[in-house]
């Protein structure tokens, strides 16, 4: 049995894998740490712990993890790029499963859109749309940038470069290079994603709705299970779903 802590358990994510995790046989949850809670004290109790707090506390914790050497699933999303540079660090430590979606049905996505982008080719537009419940701080969602980056990677270009976050004004026409970026908020949207692919004639859309946290719960609590024995490095639902 996988012994696992939770880390930001009082959030609607974690609140959803507090629940799920007690319904899965095969774990055991021994430590719900929230805001003012002390992770060191219940660290040596788990065998992996899942991080879905905030960007700003995900190093502090990674590195915990890395002194007691204890797995780590990341789930928190928003990082600034020297965060991102200091996690990576971390990596070659202790083994760390770091996605920006842990959904089956999202990582199939992924995986449906590098295909896609490559039987396609060069001659089609590129849109990405992402609509998120009105509370979530960050855009766009790390999804929708995971999404960017696989189409970046089939193309050869610079994301950087590329992206293109809304239009507004006189802004030209459309250049062959372009990565449309789009992001909506509103309600209580759990998660939309959608890669559009438009030619002369035809378009073709690959989307995925969310209608319940539980999958991407789901999702993190099986990466933990999996991470468990791996050596240090870093890894993603990619290489737990056995899509690499």
């Amino acid at each position: 049995m996988t012994k696992i802590i939770i880390v930001g358990a009082k959030g609607r994510m974690g609140q959803s894998l507090v629940r799920c995790g007690k319904q899965n046989k095969n774990l055991e949850i021994v430590g719900e740490i929230g805001k003012g809670d002390d992770l060191a004290k219940v660290i040596e109790k788990c065998d992996a712990v899942i991080d879905f707090s905030v960007h700003a506390a995900t190093v502090a914790i990674a590195q915990l993890c890395a002194k007691h050497k204890k797995a780590l699933i990341i789930g928190t999303t928003g990082f600034t790029e020297a965060e991102k540079k200091e996690l990576k660090e971390i990596t070659t430590q202790i083994p760390v499963v770091w996605a920006t979606n842990f959904s089956t049905g999202v990582n199939a996505l992924f995986w449906i859109t590098r295909k896609a982008a490559e039987i396609l080719g060069p001659d089609y537009d590129l849109e990405i749309v992402e609509m998120h419940h009105r509370l979530k701080k960050d855009a766009p969602s790390g999804t929708a940038e995971s999404l960017a980056k696989i189409l970046a990677d089939v193309r050869k270009i610079q994301l950087e470069e590329s992206l293109r976050f809304g239009r507004k004004g006189i802004v030209g026409e459309r250049t062959a290079t372009e990565i449309g970026m789009h992001s909506l908020r509103g309600g209580d949207v759990v998660g939309d994603n959608a890669v559009i692919f438009a030619g002369n004639g035809e378009r073709l859309e690959l989307a995925h709705k969310a209608s319940s946290r539980d999958t991407f719960s789901n999702g993190a609590l099986r990466a933990a299970q999996w991470i468990v024995g791996k050596k240090p490095g870093l890894y993603d639902m990619q290489d737990v779903l056995g899509l690499k």
